[in-house]
């Protein structure tokens, strides 16, 4: 018979002999899960674990739906920059979004390098008037730095009611420190499509943003040029897609159609899933006449834009022009979820019809333009010539003079008696796109001259 202290000890030796045997069955079951590619079920419920402590032991009463949208937000953020949460105002803005009128700065946004940057200010916005440029890096929004912001919460942050104040703090190549901006908030009406015609025929184009009526505006621009040309086809076209963020896809391919051949690929998209792998081909929808096109894009030409100018480019369909641009190659899909929230999910990637990736590499013009600043006075070296009327003794050629009408002083300096700045003259890539256009119809002269 065995004494009770010795039946303790050999019991207690069981004991610790059997959690040692469940210990390590524990680590190897959890090492072949991982070696198997982990079980999604087990982190489902660490983090309900995580989320039962924090109801349980935080130092304040946390509400559920915080906790649950906080976490899907973070979710998201880690993916890419483009992923995000959206809760049911923020989808609601987005949807409004896309319809071209919403409450705020005017800018367009994204996360690069971890840090929060400007793709594109929108053209007559407080942002663009306030000299906010593509590129700017925003350290500070009010007084809270941007950054870990994720962009849902930027967006929310510089959203608000009309005539509010909020200040950037931006960073800037050539900054010595970071610069703040005070703004007015606005209610931002983005007007897609501008156009105009110039002297010659050749007309001008200027897309703002890829909304759900823009390529509607867009066929509409081109009509009323051939209109104001006297009914005449364009000598050439400049199709701006300087600073535009880009926007929706569908929209994007639509205004590639007018241009680009019937059947011919004008872009792809490839993902894991087979709902991503999808072909857009242009219809067979009347198309434009095969006059010249220059294409304008910039560091803030983004998505959308980026789609367009490499489909043309691709199909030898137009020149690209100006430098090179942002390089957002992703699709992002719009998910709704049940309580009116929703998801904005990178589903894919984007390919030109030549198969080029764009994706944070851009799209390359074929002539280099940098934007300068065109001089508005006479240069030095102008003053400096000498002309006939400025010899003395001159004489007039036919004993008429034109001489200058005055203005009475009153009216020398009313703003409603002077006439608009002329694009061509403060707008230097604009003037080598339209110098390129007219160089072609003087080439192609020269070519069936020689013929």
């Amino acid at each position: 018979m065995q004494k009770p202290g010795r039946t303790k000890k050999v019991a207690l030796g069981f004991m610790v002999v059997a959690i040692a045997l469940i210990t390590f069955i524990g680590i190897s079951t959890q090492r072949r899960c991982n070696a198997q590619g982990g079980n999604d079920y087990e982190y489902i419920g660490l983090f309900t674990d995580v989320m039962t402590i924090v109801k349980k032991n935080y130092v304040e009463e946390v509400d559920s739906k915080k906790l649950i949208y906080g976490a899907i937000n973070g979710m998201l953020a880690a993916l890419d920059p483009h992923s995000s949460f959206m809760t049911p105002d923020t989808f609601k803005e987005m949807k409004i979004d896309t319809k071209g009128a919403f409450g705020g700065l005017g800018i367009e946004i994204s996360i690069k390098d971890g840090i929060l940057t400007v793709i594109s200010p929108i053209e007559d916005t407080p942002a663009q008037r306030a000299g906010i440029k593509a590129g700017d890096q925003i350290i500070k929004i009010d007084d809270r730095f941007t950054k870990d912001l994720s962009i849902t919460d930027a967006v929310k942050r510089m959203r608000g009611p009309k005539g509010t104040k909020v200040v950037l703090t931006i960073m800037r190549e050539g900054f010595d420190r970071p610069k703040e901006f005070p703004l007015m908030r606005d209610i931002i009406q983005v007007k897609s499509v501008k156009s105009r015609l110039f002297d010659g025929g050749y007309g001008y184009v200027r897309v703002a943003q890829f909304q759900e009526r823009t390529d509607e505006d867009f066929a509409k621009a081109l009509k009323s040029l051939v209109e104001e040309n006297k009914g005449k086809p364009l000598a050439g076209l400049v199709l701006d897609l300087r600073n535009d963020p880009g926007g929706l896809l569908d929209q994007a391919v639509k205004i590639s159609d007018h241009f680009v051949e019937n059947g011919k690929l004008i872009v792809y998209t490839a993902g894991r899933e087979k709902e991503s792998k999808m072909q857009f081909v242009a219809s067979n929808r009347s198309k434009e006449p095969g006059y010249p096109i220059v294409v304008l894009i910039n560091a803030g030409s983004a998505s959308a834009s980026e789609i367009v100018a490499g489909a043309l480019q691709d199909h030898k369909r137009g020149i690209v022009m100006g430098t090179q641009s942002f390089g957002k190659g992703s699709v992002q899909t719009i998910i709704p979820l049940s309580d009116d929230s929703g998801l904005r999910l990178t589903t894919a990637r984007y390919y030109t019809p030549l198969g080029r990736s764009i994706q944070a590499k851009g799209i390359t013009p074929d002539i280099v333009v940098e934007q300068v600043e065109l001089p508005k006075e006479p240069t030095k070296r102008e003053m400096m010539f000498v002309r006939e009327k400025d010899l003395e003794n001159h004489f007039e050629s036919d004993g008429t003079t034109d001489k200058p009408v005055e203005k009475p002083a009153d009216k020398q300096d009313d703003a409603k008696d002077r006439k608009p700045l002329d694009p061509l003259k403060v707008d230097y890539q604009l003037m080598r796109a339209v110098d390129l256009l007219k160089s072609w119809d003087i080439l192609k002269t020269l070519g069936s001259v020689q013929k």
